[in-house]
């Protein structure tokens, strides 16, 4: 028996994931832990600016009538969905990473002054030399307590643990209160992390049967590490968590 993927991203990013998790043959389930709500913010002029920065659809989603004074400047952007939503936002996209924000950002040209629209929780970027990047936070992700059904199946001792997949410290730290506030043990369940930030915040507190690292920040990355968690021998199969914490 493979383990439960278990997917904590706010939507439409979890069902996102989930539609690709399923698609790799992986038992995956969405059990959002954040509500995404708009965030009041001033829209600076867009002359003051050259491109814009942003790392997640949410802040196009979000952003509200303030984008629509951006329309036609240029848009530096993280992976496919931030693209196409600049895209349908009237932006035009001038350079598009598959991996974190800062990637983006050093590969920035001709380009010097930056409008980075985010969310609250959001990576501290440093900029390349004579490149300025100014900051509004336009949305926020919302703790939500943890579904009954989520509560549930982590207190199924026949199941060979889970996999639990967190795209943001944020996730991690909530996840990990929510089952410290319920009483939940999270000595069966292997951690894949998005990136070293958010597995150092998992070390820190430990209590997890692993905690793996994406080989890169994007959700493919990690359902791919989930699918090899699943097929390693030393993974979850036969004398990983099956055999030797199913009890616990």
């Amino acid at each position: 028996m493979n383990p439960p993927i278990v997917i904590l991203r706010p939507e439409p990013g979890a069902s996102a994931s989930l539609q690709a998790a399923v698609a790799l043959g992986l038992d995956a389930y969405a059990f959002p832990l954040f509500i995404t709500a708009a965030r009041e913010w001033d829209a600076p002029a867009p002359d003051a600016f050259d491109a814009l920065l942003l790392g997640s659809a949410n802040a196009l989603r979000h952003g509200g009538e303030g984008l629509d004074a951006y329309a036609g400047k240029p848009a530096y952007c993280v992976g496919d969905v931030t693209t196409q939503a600049a895209m349908s936002r009237g932006l035009a996209v001038a350079g598009q990473g598959c991996g974190g924000l800062q990637d983006v950002l050093d590969k920035v040209s001709g380009h010097t002054r930056l409008l980075r629209l985010s969310g609250e929780e959001r990576v501290a970027l440093c900029p390349p030399p004579g490149v300025t990047v100014e900051e509004r936070v336009v949305y926020a992700s919302l703790p939500a307590p943890m579904p009954v059904e989520l509560a549930r199946l982590m207190g199924v001792a026949a199941l060979p643990g889970l996999i639990v997949m967190l795209h943001s410290g944020a996730a991690a730290r909530h996840f990990m209160a929510e089952c410290a506030r319920l009483g939940l043990s999270r000595s069966r369940i292997v951690a894949i992390t998005i990136g070293p930030r958010v597995a150092q915040i998992c070390d820190e507190t430990g209590g997890w049967r692993d905690v793996l690292t994406a080989s890169e920040p994007s959700d493919a990355a990690m359902l791919a590490l989930a699918r090899q968690t699943c097929q390693t021998e030393t993974g979850l199969h036969g004398t990983g968590l099956d055999g030797g914490l199913a009890g616990q």
